[in-house]
């Protein structure tokens, strides 16, 4: 705390050129444990498609209920915030999410079960864009790899979401999952630590001053930052739609078609998730040194021949290809990310919004329209149609080299 606050009442010239460590692994910790919340929904879809006797096409209506509530608040969320920042707006969020659990627990009906994952899906809209703001503040200039930083919190809370569920949940019922409040109880703590900071950062005048000084990227047509951010969301839906198939489905997927036990899936997603929080790190740090669009080349695109591979092997290898595809897919989100926060330095809170509630919503369209896939088809074909998503990597061709742009 001490640390927190001495990085909170520095001068205003360290405030904006030093990396504040401090806080971005305070942040990301907070990242950590929402999103380790939100897991717990996914994870738990085995028991709820058990009590609540869910045809796939309902278990992806869960999905798309947190994902809707998630994604079309959080461009709104970062717009306001952009013009009126709400330093303790972050606790506040995840007091929704606090609730929602607590109902999910308890939950009697279906339409309880919708009503608590829309809370949840509403505490991260107003976390990821300000959290996200909170990253970028703080980077010091090192956005790639304060980004990073920030996201690994989070994946790493999604990979140890399920196999906590395996452990609290499973062999005791729906009603175990009420132990996740504490989580998020410790989030609201950490999150009002930030908020303080943030505060105190507010006060400094020319670090306001100095996120405002242009809205586009240098020596870019407004046309084309409009075309770049269209490419970026191209391929957003690219990674989100292949990555709801993982989180949503994999499990069933492992069922299916290698007769694995549910406690055994939920292990096998874990190893998936904690691939994701392993290659998370890589993207921001890379991005910064060699450019962003090169990162997102091999990110999305470098991923093709093993999700094209998948489908058609072994189980041993497809816990393998998922290992490789996890660390692969998780370097794509943060360069993205600061790709697009750099074509519009000014508007840190609306693009951060925009894309990751765009990211939200494509993983919540992606998951009830592949759930209804399943149901009309299978799962094993939804595995294959969605091999091919990572091929629209091809399109990053179009975006421009922001870091030859500033040299």
């Amino acid at each position: 705390m001490n640390k927190i606050q001495t990085a909170a009442t520095s001068a205003p010239v360290s405030a904006v050129n030093s990396t504040v460590y401090p806080i971005l692994f305070t942040i990301s910790f907070a990242h950590l444990l929402n999103d380790l919340v939100q897991s717990v929904l996914p994870a738990v879809y085995p028991l709820l498609k058990e009590n609540y006797l869910l045809t796939f096409t309902q278990i992806g209506l869960i999905t798309l209920t947190f994902q809707i509530t998630a994604s079309l608040l959080q461009p709104f969320v970062g717009l306001f915030t952009d013009k009126h920042p709400q330093p303790f707006s972050l606790a506040m969020g995840m007091g929704f999410s606090l609730v929602g659990l607590i109902l999910l627990a308890s939950a009697g009906s279906y339409g309880i079960v919708l009503f608590a994952a829309g809370l949840v899906g509403m505490g991260s809209s107003v976390f990821h864009p300000e959290s996200s703001r909170v990253a970028y503040l703080a980077s010091g200039g090192r956005r790639g790899l304060a980004q990073s930083i920030f996201q690994i919190g989070g994946n790493a809370g999604s990979a140890i979401g399920p196999l906590l569920v395996a452990v609290v949940v499973m062999p005791y019922g729906q009603g175990n999952i009420r132990w996740f409040a504490l989580g998020a109880l410790l989030a609201i703590f950490a999150l009002i630590k930030v908020g303080v900071w943030y505060k105190n950062y507010l006060a400094i005048e020319s670090t306001i001053k100095s996120s405002k000084k242009s809205i586009t990227a240098r020596n870019l047509s407004k046309r084309q930052v409009k075309a770049s951010v269209g490419i970026l969301l191209v391929l957003i839906f690219s990674k989100y739609f292949y990555m709801a198939s993982m989180s949503s489905y994999f499990t069933f997927y492992l069922i299916e078609k290698f007769q694995v036990s549910i406690p055994q899936s939920q292990i096998y997603l874990f190893v998936f998730l904690a691939a994701i929080a392993a290659g998370t790190f890589l993207g921001g740090p890379l991005g910064d040194k060699y450019g962003r669009k090169y990162i997102i080349w091999i990110s999305i695109l470098g991923a093709a021949p093993f999700t094209l591979l998948l489908p058609h092997v072994g189980l041993h290898w497809v816990i393998g290809l998922s290992v490789v595809i996890g660390v692969v897919l998780a370097s794509a989100f943060s360069a993205i990310l600061v790709y697009a926060q750099e074509l519009l330095p000014g508007r840190v809170g609306m693009i951060s919004g925009l894309f990751f509630g765009f990211a939200f919503g494509m993983g919540g369209l992606g998951s009830a329209l592949l759930g209804n896939l399943a149901d009309r088809t299978s799962i094993e074909f939804v595995f294959l149609i969605c091999s091919f998503l990572p091929l629209l990597g091809l399109v990053t061709w179009g975006l421009p080299d922001l870091k030859q742009n500033r040299a």
